[in-house]
């Protein structure tokens, strides 16, 4: 009997540590380890489309850890709102022989806002476990499921999750028992071994995927690895209903539904927004004066409550409260605009990443707003409503050149905002340079920035002065030892959108003094250093995202007593990456003239051109630190 009951426990042990094995880390294959943070063991979504106002996303996500680094593939978190409910959810953590180590029931989830501390209020809320791993590799097994009434925003599938992560299974389903005119958009599924499971319904997988290293100096996530868009020609957003399936349609259904009647003002309001502009001589003008009212009456608050976060708060409330997010602050601009008869539309971005609105492709789509007001000549004007610094037509890095949607009564219309690039970001640096005998200099520095160097730069004009010290000291020029600044003055000209700088400085110990020389680098003030990372074999495509032009132009004057004997040749070299010339002329006995220009082009590259650039800048960074000697006469 002891006998039985032994072989019976032993039996049961055996049963159980075999239902677990799958999720040993003896069971990855090989492949799948390799410059893996971590490996997505099975991904499954299956999304039940029960109807155009109905539906139901269960998701099961079992990852397995290597590194600290691997934390970041784990996404144990499930986001709601008032229009969504979880019904479902669960985390288990197991070892790396696949033994359970931890569970967390739904009621074990922590729960919190989902929006960052710079919102207001909102609905929108998370739950999500903090884990703290004490022993790597280790396994999570994350299950959630969720209702909503809002079929708006299916959940996009990414077969690759990231650098550094593998998959070993991922799999995506759509249930359409309605058979609901569904439209998709498959992107880089070529290079990937991605399987259509089923010809009758949205049903992919993809197995045994290699993680992808990251190279700098590439293209971005969304531009080399595949992914799967679905949407509803009809869709529910916060029981908004809604019918499109083309931008023009969906531009239509958002202006009626969601933005009209939001632009009323109390008559006080717009009488003084009337005086305000009475004087003005143009269009352009009185937009200017309305811009820069809003600058100076609202801030940035975010505020994603309403229908989905889509709907912008009425210019009234605006108005009266002086804050918003980029949606209420974006219409209420456009409420004071029509107050004085200026046209102007809604328009839908994704800010920050540069990355466009899918012409061919439309759905909800974008994640910022801005204003657009339209010209006859095409040069339309573009206005970033949530900055109460930004000059009137001027977008910046953060939402210039890329594909947006205009809002228009008649429908949505895809524009391009205007583009900053290569020579039009223009920095130019006048010095004069005086050199003394025990070896420190003096300069007088004049700086104009324009462009997105402009951009870049207007941050200093709210900076304190020991905080533009420490800017130049430690920042820009970290290089320069002993370096003092007597004395700046900058000028932030929003109508040129002209960045200027003067500076006074001195530097102690600059150049090397031996007993009958000076030994000292001629570019002092715009060392461009930077050599791209060496890769043996360079696999991603190579990127310059953005163009730039520098000019630079230093008198400097030698002390009494010392000649020039010899100064280098001028240097050029001009290639598809851009352009670099650099010369050193004697202008009289006692004067140098040092002129350098280099010219960055923006551009996607093979990745065989890698070497070649990485070649033209290294180049560039040896010249930048030529250095001349001037010996005693």
């Amino acid at each position: 009997m002891k006998k039985l009951t032994l072989l019976i426990i032993c039996f049961l042990q055996l049963e159980f540590f075999a239902q677990d094995i799958s999720l040993s880390i003896l069971t990855v294959p090989p492949e799948l380890t390799k410059n893996a943070n971590a490996v997505i063991r099975e991904s499954y979504t299956e999304i039940n489309l029960e109807d155009s106002d109905k539906m139901t996303v269960y998701k099961k996500r079992v990852v397995t850890v290597f590194n600290k680094e691997g934390n970041k593939a784990i996404n144990t978190s499930v986001q709601y709102d008032n229009d969504t409910k979880i019904t479902e959810l669960s985390a288990r953590i197991y070892n790396q022989l696949g033994e359970e180590i931890k569970k967390y029931s739904k009621g074990k989830f922590i729960d919190v806002s989902a929006v960052s501390g710079s919102t207001l209020y909102s609905d929108d809320r998370a739950k999500y476990i903090d884990y703290t791993p004490t022993n790597y590799p280790y396994t999570i097994e994350f299950i959630s499921k969720k209702t909503t009434s809002s079929t708006a925003f299916i959940p996009v599938w990414y077969p690759v999750n990231n650098f550094y992560v593998s998959t070993q299974k991922s799999e995506y389903k759509i249930i359409n028992p309605k058979n609901l005119i569904i439209r998709k958009k498959e992107k880089n599924f070529s290079n990937y071994p991605i399987e259509k499971v089923s010809e009758d319904q949205i049903h992919y997988k993809i197995t045994n995927q290699a993680a992808v290293n990251y190279e700098r100096n590439s293209v971005g996530f969304s531009e080399l690895f595949p992914s799967l868009k679905v949407t509803l020609n009809n869709f529910s957003l916060n029981k908004v209903t809604g019918n499109y399936s083309n931008w023009e349609e969906f531009g239509k259904w958002m202006y009626n539904k969601l933005l009209l009647n939001r632009n009323k003002l109390n008559q006080a309001t717009i009488s003084k927004i009337k005086d305000l502009v009475k004087n003005a001589s143009s269009d352009l003008e009185k937009a200017k004066i309305v811009y820069q009212f809003v600058q100076n009456k609202t801030r940035y608050i975010n505020v994603s409550i309403g229908i989905g976060g889509w709907q912008p708060i009425p210019a009234d409330q605006v108005d009266e409260l002086g804050y918003g997010d980029c949606k209420g602050l974006t219409n209420y601009t456009k409420a004071l605009l029509d107050a004085v008869g200026i046209k102007s539309f809604h328009t839908i971005v994704y800010g920050n990443y540069k990355r466009d609105i899918d012409k061919n492709f439309s759905s909800l789509q974008g994640n910022h707003m801005i204003l657009n007001i339209p010209s006859e000549n095409g040069e339309d004007t573009w206005l970033e409503c949530t900055s109460q610094t930004m000059p009137f037509g001027f977008l910046g890095d953060f939402t210039d050149d890329r594909n947006v949607l205009v809002i228009t009564p008649e429908g949505g219309i895809i524009k391009r905002t205007p583009a900053y690039k290569n020579d039009f970001n223009l920095q130019h640096i006048s010095a004069n340079v005086t050199l003394n005998s025990n070896g420190s200099l003096a300069a007088k520095i004049d700086i104009t920035s324009k462009g997105i160097q402009y951009d870049t730069k207007q941050v200093l004009d709210n900076k304190s002065e020991s905080d533009l010290e420490k800017y130049y000291l430690s920042n820009l020029w970290d290089y320069n030892n002993n370096m003092v600044i007597n004395k700046i003055d900058i000028n932030n000209n929003k109508d040129e959108i002209i960045f200027k700088e003067k500076l006074d400085v001195s530097i102690n110990d600059y150049a090397t003094v031996n007993e009958n020389e000076l030994l000292f680098r001629v570019n002092i003030f715009n060392k461009n250093s930077y050599i791209p990372k060496r890769y043996r074999k360079r696999k991603l495509p190579l990127k310059v995202d953005r163009g730039f032009k520098d000019t630079d132009t230093y008198t400097i004057t030698i002390p009494e007593g010392y000649i020039i004997h010899q100064l280098p040749e001028t240097k050029t070299i001009n290639n598809k990456f851009g352009e670099y010339k650099v010369s050193i002329t004697k202008i009289d006995d006692n004067t140098l003239k040092y002129n350098k220009s280099i010219l960055i082009k923006e551009g996607t590259y093979p990745k065989e051109d890698y070497k070649l650039y990485r070649k033209f800048r290294k180049s560039i960074a040896k010249l930048e630190n030529a250095r001349i000697a001037i010996y005693k006469n």
